[in-house]
């Protein structure tokens, strides 16, 4: 058990409330379900409860197998209640689950409150020797106003959060005596409106609940990777080129398997880069025919994909043409316009330049072009 303020013969039990849809965290699964930096964020949840001898679980009627495979590995004596239509009669038929077990505390826990710390139980453990019921709380920092613009006090104001500490005689009572259909914002509101003594405790700005799709993306720790890529095509007759996803009349072409885009054949091979995800050839062999004359959007899009199924976010890239001709700077600007739509970031973040070779070499001499890129992508740790 954790080390805390009460005593060791106090028994201690855990509520776990994660019945609900998450619909505001958009489309998939519920987001107590979904995958956090390569675990189930419900499993983190109960993992903060390492130690504790009694826990139960509020689930929806429809998640029990989702909620055995975030139990894995965890501990067989986790235990789950079928949830109600609220939040309320979720907890109810979770503290039901306890009766028996007759604990002295329960602690209260939002399922999707993953990084929860040991200090802060403790916090409330400590706090529940004064009061019968405890909550963690953070100021408001920001200025708070009504909306009809009128400012609001807020210093008698504060943020909670959970676990909500009670000593469970008292709540399994509250709980006891409210309308079946009560329908609460938290476990404290049950506790005020039974009149018990409510303390509030330190709370933890980390200990955030998950509630919007972009949260996923802000609380997963991030590492900062940089992928390049180089690509050389000869020049050949014709009338038009593409470079960077723009159609040039050059008055000659490229040769290549694909439509012989340089400059995107660059940039693909620096963003699979960032994943260590092999290079354009072995996603798309120049000996297959399907990809013949192909565009080369369609290589930058796969290798897009692939970055966001593995929870990476691309940041920014650079292209370098390195040619004699055609002029880019007439192009540059749709150039970056076709990248940053294909890679659905901003213009600011799409740089395209070039250069060249001052007559010297295979490019100097205009039998070829050639292009390096490098790309900034922020992947899970």
């Amino acid at each position: 058990m954790h080390n805390n303020s009460s005593p060791k013969s106090t028994k201690i039990a855990v509520v776990i409330v994660a019945a609900g849809r998450g619909s505001r965290a958009g489309a998939g699964l519920p987001k107590q379900y979904r995958d956090l930096n390569g675990q189930v964020v419900l499993a983190r949840t109960l993992a903060c409860f390492a130690g504790y001898a009694r826990v139960v679980v509020a689930i929806h009627p429809d998640d029990k197998e989702l909620f055995e495979q975030a139990c894995l590995g965890i501990g067989d004596d986790i235990q789950y209640v079928e949830g109600g239509a609220t939040r309320t009669a979720s907890v109810k038929a979770a503290l039901e689950a306890h009766r028996p077990y007759a604990p002295d505390i329960v602690l209260i826990h939002d399922g999707a409150r993953p990084f929860l710390q040991t200090q802060t139980i403790d916090h409330v453990l400590s706090g529940l020797q004064d009061y019968q019921a405890v909550v963690p709380a953070l100021p408001i920092v920001d200025a708070v106003k009504s909306l009809d613009g009128s400012p609001v006090n807020r210093d008698g104001l504060r943020r909670v959060q959970t676990p909500q500490g009670f000593h469970f005689t008292k709540i399994m009572q509250a709980y006891d005596n409210i309308d079946d259909d009560a329908d609460l914002a938290d476990d404290i509101e049950v506790a005020r409106q039974a009149g018990l003594t409510i303390g509030f405790c330190k709370g933890d700005s980390g200990n955030i609940k998950l509630t919007w799709e972009e949260d996923f993306m802000k609380t997963i720790p991030m590492i900062n990777i940089t992928g390049s890529g180089y690509d050389v095509h000869q020049i050949c007759p014709g009338k038009s080129l593409f470079l960077c996803g723009v159609e040039i009349q050059a008055g000659f072409a490229l040769k290549g398997h694909s439509d012989a885009d340089v400059g995107l054949h660059a940039l693909t091979d620096a963003l699979l880069g960032t994943i260590a995800a092999g290079d354009i050839g072995d996603h798309f062999p120049p000996s297959d025919p399907k990809w013949k004359g192909a565009n080369s959007t369609v290589f930058l899009e796969h290798a897009v994909k692939l970055i966001v199924s593995k929870g990476g976010i691309i940041d920014h890239v650079d292209v370098t043409l390195i040619c004699e001709q055609p002029k880019i700077k007439p192009h540059r600007t749709d150039m970056r316009s076709c990248i940053a739509k294909t890679l659905r970031i901003p213009l600011d973040r799409v740089s395209v330049k070039a250069t060249t070779t001052e007559g010297l070499g295979p490019m100097g001499r205009g039998e070829g072009i050639a292009a390096q890129a490098t790309a900034s992508v922020r992947v899970p740790l």
